[in-house]
């Protein structure tokens, strides 16, 4: 909890910190980068910090966790946490990587703000760094004791037993372990990160749903191809680095560095009817999630929306509709930009 004096101090400054977070984080990172370049090649996605998404999305948390701790009657932090913490563990986070944050990010505040951080200030603002680091380490260090690991030693080398083309842009990956043995099990809806060497020399990393139940002996994750592309503004959209690597490069027999399965947003096995909305590439999670409320013959009503850019582009879709017949309270219903060319009747 937020010392007395320090949510005072927080809750004035807010509006100040809050309006130039968005100048604070890409200074925080050049720093931060400049002096840990392994950072940037091996451990940040490159092609979000490119568009600036990592930069929005430290300050949004930021300033969220902070506005949580200082609002009367708000609603525990402990959801958003949660899900950043899954986020780091996928990626092999520790505790000591809290400490070179925390270094490069009160220097690009002070940068920023000038006179404006007091000591008193500084100080209110570290409380809270520091409560949010510690919250996301114990919740990270409690994922990693359930994955049966150490603190950020989640990686392990899987084979390609398969490569599938589910659609013209789409490919999946049926993964094993080297030796045959069974890999850990996972809850539907939960992901695992991809870590490739690039041509360049560089390391990323990047997260990929399960899109299969627990098959014990093998996971599947489905990756589309992502074309370099130019917004509506006229900013470029840069290619998918990893994605297309995988695409051009990785085939059955193959190595992949992975690590193990993480993720909050999962299946829960209550009685409460169903939801699942999906788009794109993001059918995976939800077809694993009903591979799995097939095996166990779930009666729940379940409804399954999904739209697409055309049948031809909709990955598994042949596979999703088998797996919504199988269960006789589930409903699918599709939408697609285009049909294509059909014969008139």
């Amino acid at each position: 909890m937020l010392s007395t004096q320090s949510t005072e101090i927080v809750r004035a400054t807010l509006p100040v910190i809050g309006a130039a977070i968005g100048d604070i984080t890409p200074v925080f990172y050049q720093r931060m980068f400049a002096a840990h370049p392994e950072l940037e090649r091996d451990l940040f996605n490159r092609g979000n910090q490119a568009q600036g998404d990592q930069q929005r999305a430290l300050a949004g948390a930021i300033a969220g966790y902070a506005t949580l701790l200082v609002t009367e009657d708000a609603p525990s932090p402990q959801a958003i946490l949660s899900r950043i913490a899954n986020k780091h563990a996928s990626l092999g986070i520790t505790a000591d990587q809290y400490q070179i944050v925390h270094k490069y990010l009160f220097e690009a505040i002070v940068h920023i703000l000038g006179d404006a951080v007091t000591e008193d200030v500084a100080g209110a603002w570290d409380e809270v760094y520091w409560l949010m680091a510690d919250s996301l380490i114990a919740i990270e260090n409690d994922l990693y004791a359930a994955s049966g690991v150490e603190p950020g030693k989640v990686w392990q080398e899987v084979t390609v037993r398969r490569r599938v083309q589910e659609s013209p842009d789409t490919v999946a990956f049926i993964l094993g372990s080297r030796d045959g043995s069974p890999l850990c099990d996972f809850r539907p809806g939960q992901y695992i990160s991809v870590s490739v060497a690039l041509p360049d020399g560089a390391r990323q990393i990047r997260q990929y749903s399960l899109s299969r139940a627990p098959m014990h002996d093998a996971w599947r994750i489905t990756v589309k191809s992502i074309p370099e592309t130019v917004a509506p503004d006229g900013t470029a959209i840069p290619a998918g680095e990893v994605s297309n690597f995988l695409h051009e490069n990785v085939f059955d027999g193959d190595l992949l560095r992975v690590s193990r399965p993480f993720g909050n947003l999962v299946l829960d096995d209550s009685a409460a009817p169903l939801l699942l909305i999906s788009a794109g590439i993001g059918c995976t999670p939800m077809v694993g999630m009903l591979h799995h409320l097939g095996a166990t013959s779930a009666s729940r009503p379940i409804s399954v929306l999904h739209a697409d850019r055309s049948p031809a582009r909709h990955a598994h879709r042949r596979e999703l509709q088998e797996l919504v017949d199988q269960i006789p309270s589930a409903t699918l219903h599709h939408w697609y930009e285009d049909l294509g060319a059909r014969p008139s009747s």
